[in-house]
């Protein structure tokens, strides 16, 4: 049995702020607009900072409980709205540490298919 990853190339996703800047102690809130075909979605967050591979922070599902790597839950939440098909990172009490490139990243439930191959004998 194999399992094929059907990308269906109509999923995306939108970062609207390309840089913000923000008092320390403050609120901070990134947006993330998707787009996808199916009514389930995962969504991801990630920090990069510079020279460095990007760093997992939250997961957000429209069906179910998400999760925050450790790191991250004092100060990092987020909420996923499926009817606007938003999901909103908050970040409090924002440090100078904090300064990086965050992304967001989708992944749709329901993209799995299955099929099996059958080997020929020559």
């Amino acid at each position: 049995l194999v399992k094929i990853l059907v990308c269906w190339g109509r999923d995306k996703v939108e970062q609207a702020s390309r840089q913000m800047t923000a008092n320390e102690a403050a609120q901070v809130t990134l947006l993330c607009n998707y787009s996808t075909s199916f009514s389930n979605a995962y969504l991801f967050w990630y920090k990069q900072l510079p020279n460095r591979s990007p760093t997992f922070i939250l997961s957000e599902f429209t069906v179910g409980k998400g999760t925050t790597e450790d790191e991250f839950k004092e100060r990092f939440s987020a909420t996923l709205d499926s009817t606007s098909r938003t999901v909103l990172m908050m970040i409090e009490d924002v440090r100078v540490s904090d300064s990086a490139v965050y992304y967001c990243a989708l992944q749709p439930t329901v993209t799995e298919t299955h099929s099996t191959l059958i080997q020929k004998q020559n």
